[in-house]
């Protein structure tokens, strides 16, 4: 029995080996690739602004932000560019901009803060078997400053406006196709109406 019992243990062994070597094998290498990410507020106004020139790149992006949203003009905010390891993550805080504008009393006194997080950044195969970056987890929140009075006057004789923070942002997961950016969704940021449009994009490094 004893000897039986032994022969038995070795199989089991044999097996338990020959299996981690197939599953091995057959596991897909990993995608090592970094990706460049791009990250765009662009200001949707009826407001009349200075520059209104937006990236080629976001061309079709704009035509459809002009058939579906009712904003006479569109500013470029800021472009945040980023890189990221395939399946890594990214976490971006800031203070300041990109809601100094009229819509919002943002200033070095009373800033906005934001963030941009995305708890992972990965490359995969759509159902025609086609890549795609799949962004899980993509967060961007604000805390903007907002003009509740018309404010009081500083012992220098300027007037400090009386201002309240509102949170803003979005949450979701998405997946998109190299290079084409695509539109997360819009923010309001004041009581005029204004509003901030995402859009992202992803593209993988030569490097």
């Amino acid at each position: 029995m004893k000897i039986k019992s032994f022969f038995t243990a070795i199989l089991l062994v044999l097996c338990a080996a020959v299996c981690f070597s197939v599953n091995a094998q057959s596991a897909p290498p990993t995608d090592e690739s970094n990706l460049d990410t791009q990250l765009y507020l662009i200001v949707g106004t009826n407001q009349e602004v200075d520059d209104t020139k937006l990236p080629a790149s976001l061309d079709p992006v704009v035509k459809q932000l002009r058939a579906t949203l009712p904003f006479k003009n569109y500013r470029l905010a800021a472009t945040l560019i980023n890189r990221v390891k395939n399946e890594g993550r990214l976490d971006l805080s800031w203070i300041g901009g990109p809601f100094a504008s009229p819509t919002g009393v943002a200033s070095n006194v009373t800033p906005s803060f934001s963030q941009f997080k995305v708890r992972q950044v990965k490359i995969v195969r759509d159902t025609d078997n086609q890549p795609v970056v799949q962004m899980l987890g993509f967060n961007f929140g604000a805390r903007v400053p907002i003009q509740t009075a018309t404010g009081t006057v500083a012992a220098n004789g300027t007037v400090v406006p009386s201002v309240a923070y509102e949170n803003t942002g979005v949450s979701t997961d998405i997946s998109l196709r190299e290079s084409e950016p695509v539109i997360v969704g819009t923010l309001n940021i004041g009581p005029s109406g204004d509003a901030i449009i995402l859009i992202v994009s992803a593209k993988r490094t030569q490097k």
